[in-house]
């Protein structure tokens, strides 16, 4: 654990700072700082924090004023807050979960929502983006804005743009249940599916999240391939980017990816099938991957071990997600831009960082990783320009650990400080 961790000092302030702020500065004395992941770290560096933001890094350990206070992490390694691409707040796969859809009441999931979203603060994810679940992520999402709870950044989409029988569809109730839970953006046909993409927008979704494909935890055996037709597809990216949104595609079929790809979204999630054909249309199209390993993993176990699958999703778990490990070595090594993402939820909120042991398995290096959960993560979600490093003018999202995860990646699995804006919500 830290040593040391937070002291206040009334020290004269004898170093100079670069900072032309009078008001009252938070010291942060950091052992070793990956403050750009991608360049070299710096030792023995005071970060200076002013009202939630970094003003500046400056060598060696500054004093403080009589107003400032120290936090002291000079035993620690310090990095940017790390960012997970694909996440569902609102629960966890269990073998309630078909149950919850009829029992659990609004309330309930804007709690889970809640409790979900500080975990994986905790854990030091200090932003998310949450693609397909129920518009309760947009209350939590107002309330962390508003500084009235503890949670991560949230980017969300809310409900997925869906076919009708789809993956983004209910599946395996009797039909009256299959009505209530008809959601508002199943489309079918190009005006349909324009359509869906606009009330996802005026809903409040940040991102159009699609389920070009079929997928493993739907009660179906509609496979995992293409499920939208083309000109459904083109529809739903034309009508997002003219209401100022992208689109990004969950996508397991080679078809599915190849097609959202040419009409234009701009990720995809999961990515299962593609080979070095697909790769090149990633590069060709600017796209990004979202890779999820970890959900990958976790429905083998399921179907392996336990017995709580409907039969159509234990088959696909079986024949997806030992695909998964080998799909993001393929995307890397023909240079597909990756982005760290998990789809927690499907595995438990904290163990996000378990997807980094799948990273460096696929042939990545710790920094390539650490940069892909932060820099590439935070451009992915929209909000480079905010967080993903710590540079003068970003908002004061950082970590700590024991030692440097660029020697041993494990080390992100146990995160031992994390500050937000500024303030610290583990560590103290």
């Amino acid at each position: 654990m830290l040593k040391k961790l937070l002291s206040v000092s009334l020290l004269a302030f004898t170093a100079v700072s670069a900072s032309a702020h009078e008001g009252p500065h938070t010291l942060i004395h950091a052992g070793e700082v990956l403050a750009v992941p991608g360049k070299t770290p710096l030792v023995n560096q005071t970060i200076i924090v002013v009202d939630g933001k970094i003003e500046d890094i400056q060598d060696g350990f500054l004093e403080a004023g009589e107003l400032d206070t120290i936090i002291d992490l000079s035993n620690s390694f310090v990095l940017p807050g790390m960012i997970d691409s694909h996440v569902h707040l609102r629960g966890e796969w269990s073998p309630n979960s078909r149950l919850e859809g009829a029992t659990l009441e609004s309330g309930d999931i804007a709690i889970n929502t809640v409790v979900n979203a500080r975990k994986t603060l905790m854990a030091g994810f200090t932003a998310v983006q949450d693609v397909g679940g129920p518009p309760e992520v947009f209350a939590v999402r107002r309330a962390i804005n508003a500084g009235k709870i503890p949670g991560p950044h949230i980017k969300a989409s809310g409900n997925a743009v869906s076919v009708t029988g789809g993956h983004g569809d209910a599946h395996g109730f009797r039909e009256d249940i299959l009505d209530i839970f008809h959601s508002p953006t199943v489309c079918d046909g190009v005006a349909d599916c324009r359509r869906a993409v606009r009330k996802a927008v005026k809903r409040g979704a940040d991102v159009i999240k699609i389920t070009a494909t079929g997928g493993v935890l739907s009660n179906t055996n509609a496979g995992t391939g293409q499920q939208f037709f083309d000109d459904e597809l083109a529809a739903i990216v034309e009508t997002a980017t003219k209401m100022g949104r992208k689109v990004t595609a969950h996508a397991h079929g080679k078809d599915g990816i190849d097609a959202a790809l040419k009409a234009g979204v701009s990720s995809i999630e999961h990515g299962t099938y593609l080979d070095r054909e697909t790769a090149a249309l990633f590069k060709k199209h600017n796209a990004t991957l979202v890779p999820t390993v970890l959900a990958g993993m976790t429905v083998v176990d399921w179907a392996e071990n336990y017995n709580f699958l409907p039969p159509n999703s234990a088959k696909k778990a079986l024949e997806v997600g030992p695909q998964m490990q080998d799909m993001l070595r393929i995307a890397w090594e023909n240079g597909v831009n990756v982005a760290f993402g998990t789809d927690t939820g499907v595995s438990r909120h904290g163990d996000n960082a378990q997807e980094f042991k799948y990273m460096i398995k696929a042939g990545m290096t710790e920094m390539e990783a650490i940069k892909a959960a932060t820099v590439i993560a935070a451009n992915h979600i929209g909000m480079g320009d905010k967080i993903g490093s710590l540079e003068n003018g970003k908002a004061a999202d950082l970590i700590a650990v024991d030692s440097s995860p660029l020697d041993n990646i494990e080390e992100l699995l146990d995160v031992d400080f994390v500050m937000k804006g500024g303030v610290v919500y583990k560590g103290n």
